[in-house]
């Protein structure tokens, strides 16, 4: 049975009892909201480059894509014009490629000529994500992935990931109205009743899920496409029941005013990146609809005055390509720099530069093709713009990254004697006389993926926190004994040497880590929260295997001038736990940090100084204390054994970023799996002694 509020012919409504000229229903053009957009943009871009801060403004994008595309399918339907939905699709994404397309291959260039080797194959991958719109999806995944990348540099691509979503609207809005109008018709239903239903529900579900995702992984929660549904179902509320308000003068006034001071302070008074887009993503949304309900006043007073202004009109109309600008020429300028944050002269410079290419784009590409009239007069050649705008990019990507493969080839080709690593080091060595002519092991393009590789897989235990899996080598039907790693990302590197032995020697090798998470009991300030928790439960499983040992980290080195290495006050205590319950305790001293040194990582440092990467160096006593703060505890923990591999990192007085031509380090603090295998006979014989166990059993 059809609902009597729903029930009624559809087709062309009558326009009577509306709301006067002062609203956007009667204009095509809107310059309040043009004006809106530019101002939105332009906080946008002035949070970004001179405050470090993220404004809201991309939320008032979202909200004002969804109002447009709205008022232009209702209006559609109303006059009963054919949707074509597949033209729609065509000619719209034809206007936008263009303009990203000249962007991705500006940050293409870019990054080949000025940032790191190290950061190509990221940047690469995220390229293609933003060109194919999925770019929040990467995102999301690597900003929950800590072993996936060293993520203390920005993306020159992360402000795609709004665009993605808008693209991914682009496909699913245009559905919802072809589908409400196919039931409006054949069950004569009211079509903007209708409308109102099914973006209500998409408000409240997607609104609900996003407060709850935003409270349990926001990190995630910030990329995802359904978090963000309830921003755009809101604009369509809006354009929806913007024909039925009419207010008065003097409130649309005060309304416009309202809405433009709580965009603006947004920003300053929340942490956005830090809480969106929950309930909180409501304030710069609900400011931008009373913006867009305040309309045209005509009223010298009125916040339209501004808005409807010659300046922010012509920059609303330039605001895409603004936005698709600034974010690259910051990060690239932060990257060739060194700098970590834009000084009001050079973000004037970065601001500046972007303002003036997003005038030329628009101008030169955008305006151009959008007009062009040959594109315009078929879905084939609508089609063909489309398909050429992406081989501009794709052809050039392409070959790069099968240059990069054939690179990262050579480099894992290299031989033992060519290569030795911490062989290098070991009395007798013999260096090979082409070890000077090999490439570096291995490709800087390839160091983020060199975490331990393990053949049982990898499983997360806490949602909120990727990084704290438990990993296992696969070797649990009779193995002849079992280890236990537990700690942080330094823990988890040490795997690779105990998983050489392990296929040695039969042995099971499961780690319990987490990222930023070493045993701790929480007092320590420097770690991920939630982690004291983590800790406990790690443990807890890592005993509930009864193992023959457990690996982990004791001291924590220094990671800047300021802090000396230390042992957290709660670790002995923790770990005399361990030893109680008669499982000895293998406890390895932490490796150097580059965290921070005015020559980068260690990756990036030999990135940029491949004629002398020699100079890639910190200074031993910058990392480590003269007497190791475990040294104190030699006799008062039995059943711990500490090692200390500190010579082979820093051989005299100095810690290198190369040794023995393989690259020691894969980001600013952890090293290579290549040159801990080529550690694994010292590691071997250091656990064999401590441990008392006999080789091969």
């Amino acid at each position: 049975m059809t609902s009597s509020i729903l029930a009624k012919p559809a087709g062309r409504r009558s326009t009577a009892g509306r709301r006067g000229d002062w609203g956007p229903r009667n204009r095509k053009f809107l310059p309040e909201v043009q004006g809106l957009r530019s101002l939105a943009v332009l906080m946008v871009v002035v949070y970004h480059v001179w405050l470090g801060r993220v404004s809201g403004g991309v939320d008032i994008f979202l909200l004002v894509s969804a109002f447009l595309m709205t008022r232009q399918f209702v209006g559609k339907v109303e006059r009963g014009a054919p949707l074509d939905l597949l033209k729609h699709w065509l000619h719209l994404f034809k206007r936008l490629l263009p303009a990203v397309v000249v962007v991705l291959l500006a940050v293409l260039a870019a990054t080949y000529l000025w940032l790191p080797q190290t950061r190509w194959k990221e940047i690469f991958s995220e390229i293609w994500a933003s060109m194919l719109y999925f770019e929040n999806w990467a995102l999301a995944s690597n900003s929950v992935d800590y072993y996936a990348a060293d993520h203390s540099v920005a993306s020159p691509l992360q402000h795609f990931w709004s665009l993605s979503i808008q693209g991914q609207v682009f496909i699913l809005w245009p559905l919802i109205f072809a589908a409400a109008a196919l039931l409006a018709k054949v069950f004569r239903l009211r079509y903007r009743v209708l409308l109102t239903y099914v973006f209500g529900l998409v408000f409240l579900a997607s609104l609900v899920f996003s407060i709850q995702e935003t409270g349990s992984n926001q990190a995630v929660a910030y990329f995802d496409t359904r978090t963000r549904l309830w921003e755009f179902a809101l604009g369509s509320l809006l354009a929806l029941a913007l024909p039925y308000l009419n207010f008065p003068r003097i409130l649309r006034v005060l309304l416009g005013w309202i809405g433009i001071v709580a965009m603006i302070s947004c920003g300053i008074v929340l942490e956005v990146d830090q809480q969106f887009p929950g309930y909180i993503a409501l304030w710069p949304t609900v400011a931008a609809a009373l913006i867009i309900i305040a309309g045209k006043t005509e009223s010298p007073i009125g916040a339209d005055r501004l808005l409807s202004s010659r300046p922010l009109v012509f920059m609303g109309g330039n605001s895409y390509a603004l936005y698709l600008w600034h974010w690259p020429l910051l990060v690239i300028y932060l990257g060739v720099s060194g700098q970590e944050k834009a000084g009001w002269f050079s973000g004037t410079v970065v601001i500046v530069s972007a303002i003036v290419l997003s005038i030329l784009t628009t101008r030169f590409v955008e305006k151009p093709i959008r007009d062009w009239k040959w594109a315009e007069s078929s879905k084939l050649r609508a089609g063909v713009v489309m398909a050429v705008s992406l081989a501009l990019v794709a052809v050039p990507l392409g070959g790069l990254q099968l240059h990069l493969d054939k690179v990262s080839m050579k480099a894992g080709a290299g031989s033992t004697p060519e290569n030795p690593g911490a062989a290098a080091l070991f009395a007798g060595y013999s260096p090979a006389a082409s070890a000077k002519t090999a490439p570096l092991v291995p490709a800087l393009t390839d160091i983020a993926d060199q975490w331990p590789v393990w053949d049982g897989g990898c499983t997360v235990i806490d949602k909120s926190d990727e990084s704290r899996t438990r990993c296992d080598n696969g070797n649990d039907a009779n193995p002849a004994k079992t280890i236990a790693v537990v700690g942080s990302s330094h823990a988890l590197m040490w795997s690779t040497p105990l998983l050489e032995m392990a296929k040695k020697n039969n042995w099971r090798v499961v780690a319990f880590t987490g990222g930023f998470c070493p045993v701790t009991d929480g007092t320590d300030a420097d770690i991920s929260p939630g982690c004291a928790d983590y800790v406990r439960g790690a443990l807890d499983s890592a005993l509930e295997l009864r193992p023959d040992a457990v690996v982990t980290t004791s001291t924590r080195a220094a990671h800047s001038l300021s802090t000396s290495e230390y042992l957290d006050p709660s670790w002995a205590g923790i770990i005399s736990k361990v030893t109680a319950a008669g499982i000895p305790v293998v406890a390895i001293r932490d490796t150097p940090r580059f965290d921070q040194t005015p020559l980068g990582s260690g990756p990036d440092c030999v990135a940029k100084n491949l004629k002398d990467y020699s100079i890639c160096a910190t200074a031993k006593d910058q990392s480590f204390s003269a007497v190791s703060p475990t040294d104190a505890l030699q006799e008062g923990l039995p059943g711990v054994s500490f090692l200390d591999f500190t010579p082979y990192f820093c051989p005299e007085d100095s810690c290198p970023a190369v040794i023995g031509n393989v690259l020691v380090y894969k980001d600013s603090n952890h090293v290579t799996r290549t040159y801990l295998s080529t550690l694994t006979p010292v590691v071997e014989q250091a656990f064999i002694a401590a441990t008392g166990w006999e080789e091969g059993k």
